[in-house]
């Protein structure tokens, strides 16, 4: 993995915003479409805001960009907790993304169909070939979780790269999340962590021993692709 530590919040969005429009360019360059898995949360969020101010977005061809969603809350998608809702609000909408190029998780559906529908959607993208998004967006919990896979759930146990239904008992909530193996078939997997919040579980995933029921974020291990902090 490579680590990378800025002193101030907005060393670290410029810095991972201009490895998003490098990788992008670089893919659409090779004339391939970028794909894309993004992350919810509040970090992502100050993200998607700055790729899309005045300052980054005439970088990126946007129309060559195919946006997917890494996890989500079993919400509504007009709930302010949905994190499609705070995507489109900060990012699609203000950059006028085409809605065939945004593959989000129909939450209308029950959790388990949701979950389904979406592996589905992944594998019709993908057609024949194996489900390798060129970039996955990662957020860090001070739990250490990642996506939504949470601490001592089953989904952490999967080994088929799929998406799948999590069902939270303590918040007594459902969401739908790639799981692990899925992310790991990523070209590029990069995490996006700051806030003396986090800094616990940074410490745990790098430098505990391995635990992934109590740490998840620590499934993340790319089979062939670059993994950045």
């Amino acid at each position: 993995m490579q680590l990378n530590i800025y002193e101030t919040v907005d060393e670290v969005l410029k810095n991972i915003a201009e490895y998003f429009v490098a990788l992008a360019s670089e893919t659409v360059s090779e004339n391939r479409r970028f794909s894309v898995a993004l992350s919810g949360g509040k970090s992502p969020k100050k993200l998607y805001a700055l790729l899309a101010s005045d300052a980054f977005k005439n970088k990126v061809v946007w129309d060559r960009i195919d946006f997917f969603f890494g996890d989500e809350r079993y919400v509504p998608q007009t709930d302010e907790a949905s994190n499609f809702k705070m995507v489109n609000d900060v990012f699609f909408r203000p950059l006028n993304i085409p809605a065939k190029h945004i593959f989000s998780i129909n939450t209308a559906l029950t959790p388990v169909d949701a979950a389904s529908e979406y592996s589905e959607m992944i594998n019709a993208y993908f057609k024949d070939k194996e489900q390798r998004f060129d970039l996955i967006l990662l957020g860090l919990g001070d739990n250490a979780h990642t996506a939504s896979l949470f601490p001592y759930t089953p989904v952490l146990q999967e080994t088929a790269a799929s998406v799948k239904a999590v069902f939270l008992r303590d918040q007594q909530a459902y969401r739908i999340t790639l799981t692990a193996p899925l992310i790991n078939l990523a070209r590029h997997i990069a995490f996006l962590v700051y806030g003396q919040d986090k800094a616990n579980a940074v410490y745990e995933i790098i430098k505990e021993q391995y635990n992934a029921q109590k740490f998840p974020a620590q499934l993340i291990k790319p089979v062939t692709g670059n993994l950045v902090s």
